[in-house]
């Protein structure tokens, strides 16, 4: 089992043409994800690393089966190339693109949330269940297969405590980078119960980072609903109150939103913090009982 893809995947890559899409297609590819088509319009009949290219998701989508469809498109087209992988019938979008509009993300939701559509980002790395699906730019080779969920905020983040998990022997079910933008798609309390419902996730990684109170509606969430451990790591322990730290929703405002406010809402309901990555391995084995 593992939560949101597997061998099961039928991907298409909107976008496929371009630099970045052509490049992580081969990847994906590569590692193993079923790569059906790509969609760049104008450009349908072309191939990319042997991947057919159509013009449009819908044509796509009844050529090939498509379920899953990854953006690789500029910012400003993002949102419009979500819409019509949604009106296709795709159940799983994940958007890569960087600077997505935040307005453009409001005027998205309500159009998923109708289709029934599953969304993860937009400016994320993507996701990856390791030996079965890698949609993204995640570097597939520090994954292990194993029964650690983790989901993260950041990026760069997510490849550090991976490699602290592979290193140390504990290998992952899936991993989702849900990005870091202020409007995204599937969040902190949607996962945690994926990994709560998955029989082969044993144990949970939560890496928040400061903004916003997804943090702390998550640790309420935990104590409500989740049986599974968690364990957490908020980024941005040490930055200034006011200042943006690299992602649109890592700012803290109104003095809310800070580091020591969300790991005093983990450690209330039972949730060790790390306060350094290295630290996680540690804090894993000691809730599943592991030398």
């Amino acid at each position: 089992m593992s939560i949101l893809v597997n061998k099961n995947t039928r991907l298409l890559v909107q976008g496929i043409t371009g630099r970045d899409g052509s490049f992580h297609a081969g990847k994906m590819k590569e590692y193993g994800t079923n790569v059906v088509g790509g969609v760049s319009p104008g450009k349908g009949g072309q191939n990319v690393d042997g991947i057919p290219v159509f013009n449009t998701v819908e044509e796509a989508v009844k050529t090939t089966g498509a379920n899953t469809s990854i953006i690789f498109v500029p910012a400003p087209l993002a949102a419009d190339a979500i819409l019509e992988a949604s009106e296709a019938g795709i159940e799983l979008v994940v958007a890569i693109s960087e600077g997505v509009p935040t307005l453009d993300m409001v005027k998205v939701m309500p159009y998923l949330k109708k289709n029934g559509t599953k969304l993860i980002g937009s400016n994320c790395p993507g996701l990856i269940t390791p030996g079965e699906a890698l949609v993204g730019i995640l570097p597939g080779n520090i994954f292990m297969k194993g029964n650690v969920g983790l989901m993260s905020r950041s990026g760069t983040l997510t490849y550090e405590m991976v490699n602290q998990l592979t290193t140390n022997g504990l290998g992952q079910s899936t991993c989702v980078g849900i990005g870091g933008d202020p409007v995204a798609g599937l969040y902190y309390q949607e996962l945690l119960q994926m990994f709560e419902d998955d029989p082969e996730t044993d144990a949970i990684v939560l890496i928040g980072e400061i903004g916003g109170d997804a943090e702390e509606r998550a640790a309420q969430y935990i104590k409500e609903h989740i049986t599974k451990p968690v364990v957490a790591f908020i980024a941005g322990q040490s930055a200034p109150p006011g200042k943006r730290m690299g992602h649109a929703g890592a700012i803290i405002s109104s003095g809310s939103g800070t580091a020591e406010e969300k790991i005093a809402a983990f450690e209330s309901v039972g949730v060790p913090v790390a306060y350094r990555p290295v630290e996680i391995p540690e804090l894993v084995k000691k809730m599943l009982k592991i030398n």
